[in-house]
Parts: C-alpha cells; sequence; structure tokens
C-alpha cells in the first residue's frame, strides 16, 4: 500500500521515492504526492524521475502511474516524484469551493439531492436532483460563502479510520465532511469565485463554479 503523503502534506510538491512495482509504462511507488482521480476530484499532473505522468488510478489502497514510453526505471530505483503546482493548488481551491457551496446547499435547500460532481481545473460542478431553478438560491449561498473566506478559518483535515483510507475536512462551527481529496490549510485561500446555473435536464440543476482569478 502506497503512503499517500499528499494527504499529511497537500502542499509538498517534490518528494524522493522508491519504486515498488513496474509493468511496461505503469509503475507503483512507496510513498506519493501524486493524487489519483477520486471522488470528482481529477488527478494531479507530474513527473517521476523527469518522466511525465499520463495517468494516475487508484487500485485498492495503490495508485498506478501511467509514465511516457521508452523509460529505463526498475523495481528499487530511489526517484524524484514532482506535481504540478499551479495544477494542484487550483484544484484544491475549486474542491473546496465545491464542497462549501454543496453544503449551503444542504442547509438553505430542504431535500434537495447531490447526483454528481467533478473538479477540474477550470472549473467544478455539481449536479442535484432539485425542482426549481437553483440560481434563486444564489445571492444568499455567495453572501454566507463570502463570510466563511473572508473569515479565513481553519480547515482540518484528519483520517476517521487510518486503517481504512478514510478522511475528512472540518470548519469549526460550520461543518465536518468525509472527503479523502487533497485540502487547503485555511478557508481564506480559496478566494473570490462565482457561480453560472446550468439546467441539465427535467428535475436536475447544475452548479458551475468559477475562482475569480
Amino acid at each position: 500500500m502506497v503512503e499517500k503523503v499528499f494527504w499529511t502534506n497537500p502542499y509538498l510538491t517534490k518528494l524522493d521515492t522508491r519504486i515498488s512495482s513496474v509493468n511496461g509504462n505503469e509503475i507503483t511507488v512507496e510513498r506519493t504526492i501524486l493524487y489519483a482521480f477520486s471522488g470528482g476530484q481529477e488527478s494531479d499532473t507530474g513527473w517521476i524521475h523527469g518522466y511525465s505522468v499520463h495517468q494516475a488510478k487508484k487500485e485498492g489502497h495503490d495508485i498506478i502511474y501511467t509514465i511516457e514510453e521508452g523509460h529505463d526505471l526498475k523495481v528499487g530505483d530511489i526517484v524524484s516524484m514532482t506535481v504540478d503546482w499551479d495544477r494542484r493548488y487550483r484544484l484544491m481551491r475549486l474542491h473546496f469551493a465545491a464542497e462549501v457551496v454543496l453544503e449551503l446547499a444542504y442547509k438553505q435547500l430542504t431535500g434537495i439531492e447531490k447526483i454528481g460532481a467533478h473538479i477540474s481545473q477550470d472549473k467544478a460542478r455539481i449536479d442535484f436532483a432539485w425542482h426549481e431553478n437553483i440560481s434563486k438560491s444564489f445571492s444568499l449561498i455567495e453572501k454566507e460563502f463570502l463570510e466563511i473566506i473572508e473569515a479565513n478559518l481553519d480547515i482540518i483535515s484528519a483520517f476517521s479510520d487510518e486503517g481504512n483510507g478514510r478522511r475528512y475536512w472540518e470548519v469549526k462551527g460550520f461543518s465536518k465532511v468525509p472527503c479523502g481529496g487533497t485540502h487547503l490549510k485555511k478557508t481564506g485561500e480559496v478566494g473570490e469565485m462565482k457561480l453560472k446555473r446550468n439546467n441539465i435536464g427535467r428535475g436536475k440543476e447544475r452548479i458551475e463554479i468559477y475562482l475569480c482569478d
């Protein structure tokens, strides 16, 4: 099982690790800072020993990285792993922005149901089962969102069940949510955002979230 350093230190951009297995262009490592797609949050991009990582996928408690062809890596090699920090940090900010918007929607819209989500570098989206135009709630969501961001509150991220790799984030006085993504330290890091409504079908509503910088 790989040690997921991106959980304990999501701000770490470079790490020395050891190759655990090699199967063609697919490798595993002992420790990693490269997050694999999960919970709607896209994978990190980066490099292992200078080779571009084309894909990162979860397999049980491990992560398989597909790197570019022509590598010379062997089991036991000590290698340097680097994360594309600009992409990672935008993913972290959009991820937490989406989490806050989701929690506010739950608090304000009785009976609303999340049916999908995706976090990319450009935007985040949350899909809901909801019976009316969700943009009617935007002014209240944006107001409370801004209060949380401007308060620059601590974001706690920790294990709820370390053996099974279950984690959560918590902002005291606001919410505690199961989540295994990469998380910011402070709410203020999110910055300003804007919301856009998208009707995706009868009884379905989508909120798209964009950073303002």
